[in-house]
């Protein structure tokens, strides 16, 4: 009976879903569809911010990919090519973009740099891309959320180089009930900052179950890490093979005493529980992002700092296009394992620090700005936020607001106390009598004495066209 048993538990699973479902669902047929061809287009924009105080309001330069500058009166201009990808049916795919940006502004920082310069390849569900491109993960929407906790698009992209399968796959042999994600980055970090010609390291690992069910459940885990690099006080930090070994494993080495207690670099992970809902008209995801900074990387929701975390809802839908997206989130950063690393001997490993590190004290920032949610800062890492979104078309005119309340409570070393409200209405349409120009318009306030009250706004004219389709 036993045998019997046994036999038909390893038979059933791989027999039923023949009637109804492929071995391994992956389509790649060459499609034949125009919308789908091959195709390299050219971008041109420019762009004006204006603003009533000493700097922009913080919605009007966060997310996006550190092009605006946070002065108050700036301006940008830039000009490239791009090829999207677009043969998803095909057994491979390619994408590339080159376009560069100037920039002025007020503080009289101006500067030229390419915002995005890279290579993109598919081979089957091989995904490899090297060159300047944000990084960005996360179940959340990119338009509505406030950003998450690892990348968010919210700093300048990284040069770099990353190998994997970067998006939800299905598992060979399970008739796409599993699907599954995961690659590797390998980045450099060549902004100013204390610690020169720092890397960056990211790997990461996705589960998703549920499909072709209406309800699926995803889940992530993401470690990054800053290294290498020559520090003005502690010199050499560690370029080797040997130093990326301790880096991948996160194990102590390197030359520094903190390194060696600890682990060597500047770790952060993040983990990303997300509930889908699938419909034909409409799609529901209800996400949980946590935090960790140590070896305290219990499974989501049960660390020492378990109360900190992102918790979000996004729905979208296609009946009613006036309201057909929405993002509300929450985010809490103000426990970080307790008050005290350590005390009368006792080690409590509190006082996590998010986006903070003695060694590479710049945190997780490149060119001054956040990488991941811009609300935590490393001088201010303790906060407390809702933020809400809508977006929709009206006519033609394509549409975002969003609005943020956070109570900032420093650090556990600085304890100061601030508030903030921040609005952002962006409005845009694509114009056909003048010449298809893209015309948005931006208007941001931030009202509290985090930054002071201040009113800003954002004009932009975009142009995009067909260079070659092929």
């Amino acid at each position: 009976m036993k045998t019997k048993i046994v036999i038909l538990t390893l038979i059933l699973p791989t027999i039923l879903p023949c009637y109804a479902w492929d071995f391994w669902p992956l389509d790649f047929e060459p499609s034949q569809s125009r919308e789908e061809a091959d195709s390299v287009f050219y971008h041109a924009s420019i762009s004006a911010v204006a603003s009533t105080s000493k700097g922009a309001p913080m919605l009007l330069y966060s997310f996006r990919d550190g092009d605006i500058s946070a002065a108050p009166f700036s301006g940008n201009l830039s000009a490239g090519i791009m090829k999207p990808a677009t043969q998803t049916n095909r057994w491979y795919d390619y994408d590339f973009a080159a376009i560069i940006t100037g920039r002025v502004a007020s503080d009289r920082r101006h500067t030229g740099y390419f915002n995005q310069l890279y290579a993109h390849l598919r081979l089957y569900i091989i995904d490899i891309t090297a060159g300047v491109t944000p990084l960005v993960y996360g179940a959340q929407d990119p338009q509505l959320s406030s950003g998450g906790l690892l990348f968010s698009g919210n700093a300048h992209p990284v040069p770099r180089i990353t190998i994997g399968i970067d998006k939800y796959t299905p598992f060979p042999g399970l008739y796409g009930y599993l699907h599954i994600r995961g690659g590797i980055t390998h980045a450099w970090l060549n902004d100013h900052a204390d610690v020169s010609k720092a890397m960056l390291h990211h790997k990461f690992i996705g589960v998703k179950i549920g499909n072709p069910w209406p309800v699926g459940l995803s889940y992530e885990f993401h470690h990054a890490a800053q290294w290498g690099g020559y520090s003005p006080y502690h010199g050499d930090l560690g370029n080797n093979l040997h130093a990326f070994a301790n880096v991948f494993l996160a194990k102590a080495g390197g030359s520094l005493l903190t390194d060696q207690l600890n682990a060597y670099g500047n770790h952060i992970g993040v983990q990303q529980l997300a509930l889908h809902f699938h419909h034909k008209e409409f799609y529901a995801e209800l996400y949980w992002q946590s935090i960790f900074e140590d070896r305290s990387a219990a499974f989501i929701g049960t660390g020492m700092n378990r109360a900190d975390g992102l918790w979000g809802i996004n729905f979208k839908q296609k009946r009613w296009p006036f309201i057909n997206n929405f993002t509300y989130e929450f985010l809490n950063t103000t426990s970080q394992s307790g008050p005290f690393h350590d005390k009368d001997g006792i080690v409590y490993a509190g006082r996590d620090g998010y986006y903070n590190n003695s060694v590479y004290t710049q945190g997780w920032t490149y060119f001054g700005q956040v990488t991941g949610n811009p609300f935590i800062q490393p001088q201010n890492n303790r906060v407390r936020l809702h933020y809400a979104g809508i977006g929709g078309d009206i006519s033609g005119f394509i549409y975002t607001l969003s609005a943020a309340y956070v109570r900032n409570f420093g650090t556990y070393r600085s304890p100061q106390h601030s508030h903030n409200t921040s609005l952002l209405l962006q409005v845009s349409k694509t114009v056909a009598k003048a010449w298809n120009l893209d015309f948005s318009l931006a208007l941001a306030a931030d009202i509290g004495n985090q930054y002071g009250n201040r009113f800003g706004a954002m004009l932009s004219i975009r142009k995009r066209g067909l260079i070659k389709a092929y």
